[in-house]
């Protein structure tokens, strides 16, 4: 993401997206009675002395939105931003609906009445962040996993079978599975610049895979790990591992199991820990919050089914309070974990008695 402008005493910032992960980040920062406003298509009647000959045509117009809904969609890769029409050309209605389509490479304005802290810590992390260079392998003798790492979790980018050599079937020519696993390796690292790969397996499969790779340049990248299972929990697995922590330490999936798992720690030892949402609010109300977790899913369903100004409660106490907010991705293991709590949880500052 791109900073294009920013007047904090206005609340204004302007952005520039440049890839998927920028719209996850907006899609955490933008959120209803917001303004934005940018340029957008709007289908618009042409005009003529006939009325039955007006049709209607998508221009591009500048337009200025008071924000209700905003959706992301990793799948068509766009962020859906919607509300009421509070400025535009005089052809457009004021009033009427309107859905900003963000993709990558669009400006957008943002107008706050308030920034909170945590939202201008996530402006600051998108604006720095490069895209990931990551990816994990995870793979046995039949079958393999590619997960490129996003800033809202790992996207599982391919699945891959196939047959090897097998003793008592060596006069059989098939297809060798390693070989095809070190070509989509070596297409991955081409088309997403990846400057690290996480090569994992359960056994002595990944050593294998290795020796194919005597003498070439890309076993520099490679750094391996052991899976219990060549699955999307082996993905899961891995990251967990103490021989890839260092591979990892700039990955945000990364860091946010850590603190998921830290929360759970808290909770096992029946101490400084809140979770669901009545006992964090609790929590908040209390200015006992250090820490709060929250995923990225519930904010979304809190968005549709109204009851979002009481999570952005929660926010606003914590923020001032000046404890940290950390949104959780719901794509990966620990976020789907703290799902299961509610959603939202608290590391507190000091042990409350809920009595």
């Amino acid at each position: 993401m791109k900073l294009l402008h920013s007047n904090l005493k206005k609340g204004e910032v302007k952005l520039l997206t440049q890839n998927l992960d920028d719209l996850w980040y907006l899609s955490m920062i933008v959120e209803p009675r917001d303004i934005v406003q940018g340029k957008t298509l709007r289908k618009i009647k042409a005009a003529s002395g006939d009325e039955k000959s007006k049709e209607a045509a998508k221009k591009p117009v500048f337009m200025k939105l008071l924000v209700e809904k905003v959706e992301f969609s990793k799948y068509a890769s766009v962020l859906r931003i919607s509300g009421l029409i509070r400025e535009a050309p005089e052809e457009v209605p004021l009033g009427s609906y309107h859905t900003f389509n963000v993709d990558e490479n669009t400006a957008i304005t943002i107008i706050k009445e308030n920034w909170l802290k945590y939202q201008l810590d996530k402006l600051k992390e998108a604006c720095q962040e490069k895209k990931s260079s990551l990816i994990i392998c995870v793979h046995d003798r039949e079958e393999a996993y590619f997960a490129l790492f996003r800033k809202y979790g790992y996207e599982v980018v391919a699945h891959i079978q196939g047959e090897v050599q097998k003793k008592r079937q060596e006069n059989i020519k098939k297809e060798n599975f390693y070989l095809m696993i070190i070509a989509k390796l070596k297409e991955y690292a081409e088309r997403y610049e990846i400057k690290q790969i996480i090569l994992a397996s359960p056994a002595f499969w990944k050593e294998d895979l290795m020796k194919e790779l005597d003498g070439d340049e890309l076993k520099q990248k490679i750094v391996l790990a052991t899976c219990s299972s060549a699955t999307k929990n082996g993905i899961d697995e891995v990251i967990k591992r103490p021989e890839v922590r260092e591979a990892l330490k700039q990955e945000r999936t990364a860091k946010e199991i850590n603190k998921v798992e830290e929360l759970f720690a808290e909770i096992a030892k029946n101490n400084l820990a809140a979770y669901g949402l009545e006992d964090t609010e609790n929590a908040a109300l209390a200015g006992a919050v250090k820490e709060l977790l929250i995923t990225d899913s519930l904010i979304q369903k809190s968005r549709m089914e109204s009851f979002y100004g009481r999570i952005e409660g929660v926010m606003k106490m914590v923020d001032k309070a000046k404890g940290e907010i950390e949104i959780i991705s719901s794509e990966h293991e620990a976020g789907k974990k703290l799902d299961g709590l509610g959603g939202i949880a608290a590391i507190l500052r000091f042990k409350l008695n809920y009595g």
